[in-house]
């Protein structure tokens, strides 16, 4: 059983054959699916389509780069949603330096007003962070320490790594680690307890090894399974159970 956590299912690249992809999902032994919200269009749309299928979840918030739409009217709809019982976690939230805009301190804003948001709901968190290390774990340290969540496809070294790991982060695992040139995050995944990671897509998204450039789906996820268990000389039956459990633990799913 393989366990989702982080796909964008809503995303227009699957508008020609989405519903018969997700039909496909659990013949190939993927049994659940967090779809995660990066926008508050994407938010809604997250909401629609974990009404419509029993072995989704879903996450919602704003991504940094879409913060410039947030203000505390938006803030009280996702606190409202976010009682949902399928609704998971706040996220994804974070900070994302690639791109000048939105300013930095501008999204540091809304980045500490959805940790708050995560408090007020008693949600855990789904965190991206791009070129922002530094910003990203000190803000992290003040507000959101106690949160519990997951440094989603996680991308920094193994010191970074053992910060949020000492903190009882999960770290996202997904395509980039079968890359040729992800040897920093190879080595987290050798050096992190399997514990404390998790499978993701960020489908369309970092298809893996060997549909990189691809459009990429949950079907591609054995493909992650088998370079954790490669990584860490274990078998795919374990890195599989193990996660798929973990899973659980992060999103708070008894069932």
């Amino acid at each position: 059983m393989i366990f989702d956590t982080h796909a964008h299912y809503d995303d227009r690249a699957f508008d020609e054959d989405r519903e018969e992809l997700l039909g496909q999902l659990k013949e190939a032994g993927i049994e659940r699916v967090v779809n995660v919200g990066a926008s508050i269009h994407s938010s809604q749309t997250t909401l629609e389509l974990i009404g419509k299928h029993d072995f989704m979840y879903g996450a919602i918030g704003v991504h940094p780069s879409e913060t410039e739409e947030l203000n505390e009217e938006w803030i009280k709809w996702l606190e409202e949603k976010s009682r949902d019982e399928k609704v998971v976690a706040i996220g994804e939230i974070g900070l994302d330096y690639h791109w000048e805009e939105p300013a930095r301190e501008f999204q540091k804003y809304w980045f500490v007003r959805q940790l708050e948001l995560a408090r007020t709901v008693g949600l855990p968190v789904i965190i991206h962070s791009r070129d922002a290390a530094a910003d990203t774990l000190e803000l992290m340290k003040e507000h959101g320490r106690d949160l519990g969540g997951v440094i989603h496809c996680f991308s920094y070294g193994p010191e970074m790594a053992r910060e949020y790991l000492n903190m009882g982060y999960y770290l996202g695992i997904g395509g980039v680690v079968t890359f040729t040139n992800a040897k920093k995050l190879k080595e987290v995944v050798k050096e992190a307890p399997l514990e404390r990671i998790v499978l993701e897509t960020d489908c369309p998204y970092l298809a893996p090894v060997p549909n990189r450039g691809k459009r990429n789906s949950s079907l591609n996820l054995p493909y992650v399974v088998e370079m954790i268990g490669k990584l860490k000389g274990i078998s795919a039956e374990e890195v599989m159970k193990t996660t798929w459990e973990n899973a659980k633990a992060l999103y708070r799913i008894n069932k």
